[in-house]
């Protein structure tokens, strides 16, 4: 047998005996295993230019350098999900908007940015090439900021139906209870799931406003019309809310069923002093204060998603962490649960408790051993760029060091691709070059949406279930891929799936034997 037929046959004996090898994608995954999946997310507020821009007064170029610069950092650190606020104050990030362009972008309330761009589509577009989902991050009934209400864009909601808004706090807020108020929000919305290729719709825990002494919702005309049914205003404003929640939900789904739709609100639902089905803590019920019923809108299926905001450490006094955790892993009613997480607190003067650089990662572990959590949500960006108490560093080359997929909504989509044909590895120039031609349909006629190149040394057992295999996640339907990392006489094995937009993942390609010259 000459050396040309002898390399033959090595290959196929290596290519029979790994695909026979080869664990499915069900196995059970060891509990000292990094998650395959887990929700790994990070705020970036634009809301006073909090993470980005860093200043309104940036060029077009300038604003995308440090955008594009963020979302390096925030891939290296094992980041798969950006929340990106796009409507802060009932304005604008996106350029198909009903509503100005933020003051935060251009320093001046409806002033485009020059040359003109849309942030949200760049931003879309620059986070799926680092293979993370961008979730488009609205406040739904925070009009302004600040009580500058002079220097609001003509254009600007309140001065078109001044009728909507009370003042509370020196703001600007819409009222809740207005029928037309909750079209209007929905409409806004929807204009962002029809244009633009988000993963996820996200609302964060401003509802009604947080009480500020001395002060009071003046609603009392709105609950005289349109309070019907309702014995109590409080019960009013909750359904007023649950009404908002339910038309989104519906809404959302209805013109775009593979979007997400998440919220997150203030941690504490309702303490079990106030209420027998509550958490055993002691801090603002955000059923009670904001008017926020957040169990009931996952326990409704409403949301796809709650990501309650526990930023408390483990073992506080009065919100403990690891309790609240537990209550509401206890009602998930079978959507996903992201814990949100307080970056910005480390090292903080008066919480003792997070100036412990082992706080955060206890938290990473704790919500870990419970399988009824999916993942995190941190805010903020800036936070996590400031890396402080070298927690940063320790989710880069620790709690985060190999890559993750999103979790799994079966509910929007249980239909998995079919897997890659013909999968190909050859060394080039630069690497092993990866071909592979685009799976069949599947059953639901979806397209793929993109790929999970693995790679193992020769010798090692082929198991899809350990993450630190994954080589590669892309989202866009490209079929070559230039391995540029292998070291040459090695012999490197491959496995390729595809992904569908909810990130089903297919069976896995046949395993496929490079074996690299010197």
């Amino acid at each position: 047998m000459n050396s040309y037929r002898r390399l033959i046959f090595l290959f196929f004996i290596i290519f029979f005996f790994i695909k026979v090898q080869a664990q499915p994608n069900n196995t059970a995954v060891p509990d000292t295993m990094q998650p395959k999946r887990e929700f790994r997310g990070v705020w970036v507020a634009t809301v006073e230019n909090i993470d980005w821009p860093s200043t309104p007064h940036l060029t077009t170029d300038e604003q995308k350098k440090e955008l594009t610069g963020l979302l390096d950092a925030h891939q290296k650190m094992g980041i798969n999900a950006i929340m990106l606020q796009i409507r802060p104050a009932a304005d604008a990030f996106y350029a198909k908007s009903r509503e100005p362009w933020s003051k935060w972008l251009t320093g001046k309330q409806g002033k485009a940015p020059d040359p003109l761009y849309d942030p949200l589509e760049f931003a879309i577009t620059e986070a799926h090439k680092r293979g993370m989902e961008l979730h488009a991050w609205f406040n739904p009934y925070r009009a302004t900021n600040d009580g500058k209400f002079s220097a609001l864009s003509p254009a600007h909601i309140t001065n078109i139906k001044p009728e909507w808004f009370f003042v509370y706090g020196g703001i600007k807020l819409f009222d809740p209870g207005i029928p037309e108020v909750r079209d209007y929000i929905v409409k806004v919305f929807l204009d962002v799931v029809d244009n633009y290729d988000i993963d996820g719709v996200h609302m964060d825990d401003y509802f009604y406003p947080y009480k500020i002494e001395g002060q009071h919702i003046n609603d009392a005309e709105t609950f005289k019309t349109y309070g019907d049914g309702f014995d109590n205003i409080s019960d009013w404003r909750r359904n007023n809310v649950d009404l908002l929640v339910k038309m989104l939900s519906d809404s959302i789904h209805k013109h775009k069923p593979r979007v997400k739709f998440g919220i997150s609100p203030f941690g504490v639902w309702a303490n079990k002093t106030q209420n027998d089905e509550g958490s055993d803590t002691h801090g603002l019920p955000s059923y009670y204060e904001l008017y926020a019923d957040s169990r009931k809108w996952i326990k409704e299926g409403w949301v796809d998603y709650i990501n309650p905001q526990i930023y408390f450490p483990i073992g506080d006094r009065q919100v403990p962490f690891d309790k609240l955790l537990d209550w509401w892993s206890d009602n998930t009613y079978n959507r996903h649960l992201y814990i949100g997480m307080a970056a910005y607190r480390i090292n903080e003067r008066r919480l003792t408790k997070f100036k412990n650089p082992s706080s955060m990662p206890d938290e990473i572990k704790y919500l870990r051993d419970n399988r009824r959590v999916e993942g995190s949500v941190y805010f903020s960006s800036k936070s996590l760029m400031n890396n402080p108490l070298g927690f940063t560093d320790s989710l880069r080359n620790n709690y985060y060091r190999y890559p993750s997929l999103p979790p799994q909504m079966l509910w929007l989509d249980s239909i998995p691709p079919n897997a890659p044909r013909n999968v190909t590895a050859i060394q080039g120039m630069h690497g092993v070059d990866l071909k592979w031609e685009t799976p069949l349909l599947a059953k639901d006629n979806e397209p793929v949406y993109g790929y999970v190149i693995y790679r193992f040394d020769g010798n090692e057992k082929v198991n899809l279930n350990d993450p630190k295999y994954i080589l590669h996640i892309q989202y866009n339907s490209s079929s070559l891929f230039t391995d540029e990392t292998v070291k040459k006489g090695k012999t490197y094995l491959y496995v390729v799936t595809a992904l569908d937009r909810l990130k089903n993942e297919s069976e896995p390609s046949p395993t496929i034997a490079a074996i690299l010259k010197n």
